[in-house]
């Protein structure tokens, strides 16, 4: 159990916003998962007022009302909400999108200043679970005990706040770590099982239609195979004034790769670069990658809340210019470093990050990708309507 016991006693909410799952072996909450993927006109209960809303590892869970307060640690959960029209009720997240990102859609994100957060001093701080008091939390239950980062943390603590103060409704989608063995969702398959959630059909299904558009446009549009670059992806926290560069698989399953992968890159990184080894500039230039993106380079670059072209410049390419063997290479050689999306990513800013990496990929095919004024980008390099999605958030179309 966590050294953060508490004993408060769970919010009367429950009583009026009730739920319902089954508890089975080997899982927090499972159960009912052979209900998964039933039609609209299945998941109405008998009562005719309750419905059901089923994912991965938590199963089928029933609600009389629809949630209106809810807590994510991972910012795609919150984008997905915020694309369902759910802004108002966002109580906090742990690894949240910077606000920048949503500015396009005139989306109000709050910061992370002063909101409760349920990581605190390398442990899950189990009281401020309780303060927060959610209706759901987005998030995946086995996340909380399986990704090993607070060994104090276990099933029964996940249990124990499910009991008293909320039910879990969510799957670590971002990529698949050592304790996921189920079934990891496509973006927009999670998103779609969100928007059951939130009663939201019609605006997922306007978010999926938009989405498929820009996915068709993109692959009108690129070149045959033969003559696409070579992306060496590495990861943000490489150091190439040290020399020590941790290189990714650009298409390895989850979201944080979706935009690589609907751009059908080739990867200059195998499989077994997933792996978090740490290479340096003799193999980097035996592999020497035409184009080099540095993975959440968008949003963690510069002091501010904003991506900083010259913080970018100063931390990663003049390093590398400066190198006698970093100075050879051919993506520093043809300026060709570019900041890679941030990972943490849902339906509004996927779309963003994926017209900003086809631009960094294939300038002459969508327009050029200018750091200086991203997130703004001129009305003919656009690959999809802004207004569009602001209205999906706003339920105006």
């Amino acid at each position: 159990m966590s050294g953060n016991d508490s004993t408060l006693e769970g919010p009367t909410r429950r009583d009026a916003l009730k739920y319902g799952g089954t508890l089975v072996t080997g899982s927090v909450l499972a159960g009912c998962s052979n209900l998964i993927g039933r039609d609209d006109d299945s998941q109405q209960s008998e009562s005719g007022r309750s419905y059901e809303a089923c994912i991965e590892p938590t199963g089928c869970l029933s609600f009389e009302e629809v949630p209106e307060r809810y807590a994510v640690y991972n910012g795609g959960w919150a984008d997905m909400a915020f694309a369902l029209g759910q802004r108002e009720g966002f109580l906090t997240a742990g690894n949240m999108i910077p606000e920048f990102l949503f500015e396009p859609f005139g989306l109000d994100v709050p910061t992370q200043e002063g909101l409760p957060a349920m990581w605190a001093e390398d442990s899950w701080d189990k009281e401020s679970f309780y303060e927060i008091d959610p209706d759901v939390f987005l998030i995946d239950p086995e996340y909380l005990h399986g990704v090993g980062w607070d060994a104090n943390w276990d099933e029964e603590d996940t249990a124990e706040i499910i009991e008293n103060v909320a039910p879990f409704f969510g799957n670590n989608m971002r990529r698949r770590r050592e304790f996921h063995d189920y079934e990891l969702y496509p973006l927009y398959e999670g998103f779609e099982r969100l928007a059951d959630l939130f009663q939201e059909r019609e605006r997922y299904e306007a978010f999926a239609e938009i989405h498929d558009e820009l996915r068709s446009e993109i692959q009108s549009r690129l070149p045959p195979e033969s003559e696409r670059p070579r992306i060496g992806l590495i990861n943000g926290g490489s150091d190439p004034t040290a020399g020590q560069f941790y290189p990714l698989y650009a298409r390895s399953e989850g979201y944080e790769m979706k935009p690589y992968r609907d751009l059908d890159v080739r990867s200059a990184f195998s499989r077994d670069s997933e792996g978090g080894g740490q290479i340096g500039y003799e193999r980097l230039i035996e592999i020497d990658p035409d184009i080099i993106l540095v993975h959440w380079g968008i949003g963690t670059t510069g002091e501010t809340n904003r991506f900083s072209a010259s913080a970018f410049r100063e931390q990663y390419v003049a390093p590398m210019e400066e190198d006698a063997i970093g100075s050879q290479l051919t993506a520093v050689q043809e300026g060709a470093v570019y900041p890679g999306q941030y990972g943490e990513q849902g339906p509004i800013v996927n779309l963003l990050q994926t017209e900003m990496t086809a631009q960094q990929l294939y300038p002459e095919a969508f327009g050029a990708f200018d750091p200086e004024s991203f997130p703004e980008v001129p009305e003919t390099n656009q690959l999809f309507d802004r207004q569009a999605v602001a209205e999906i958030i706003a339920g105006d179309r």
